[in-house]
């Protein structure tokens, strides 16, 4: 009998998260940062996980001033804060020591909210992704972290 990719992966300690492919082909994922569930883009092109300046409180998240600049495809370099020491869980998998990148994340919420998409709480990034050995299944519309 032939092995899915799906039950080769889980044997190898893998945990599967469903990804949501948006309009503009991005995939949004749901994690908890700090026990608190928010809304994400995945992004493997960003290299730290962020969280957007505005929802500070939501996540709790303590910041300190940063030498990391943002920048995107859609903005300019700008400012950003950084938090340390905090609980991140996407699907079964965790981290519980993740720093996230805070930054004013306007420009991208509206972007999406002119293609009628959901607003983002931040992006998981390929910090995040290195630290969970991410497999992404294109086809299937599937992240794979291990556990």
């Amino acid at each position: 009998m032939k092995q899915t990719r799906h039950s080769f992966l889980k044997s190898q300690g893998y945990t599967s998260i469903n990804l949501k492919k948006t309009g503009t082909n991005h995939y949004q994922i749901k994690a908890i940062l700090n026990d608190i569930e928010g809304l994400f883009i995945l992004d493997t092109g960003a290299s730290n996980t962020c969280a957007d300046l505005t929802q500070t409180e939501k996540f709790k998240l303590i910041s300190e001033k940063s030498k990391i600049k943002a920048s995107s495809a859609t903005a300019l370099m700008q400012e950003t804060k950084i938090s340390k020491k905090n609980k991140l869980q996407v699907g079964k998998w965790n981290s519980k020591s993740c720093s996230v990148v805070l930054f004013d994340m306007n420009h991208i919420n509206t972007a999406l909210n002119e293609r009628k998409i959901q607003k983002v709480d931040g992006i998981i990034g390929a910090d995040t992704l290195k630290k969970g050995k991410a497999i992404i299944d294109y086809e299937k519309n599937r992240l794979y972290l291990k556990l």
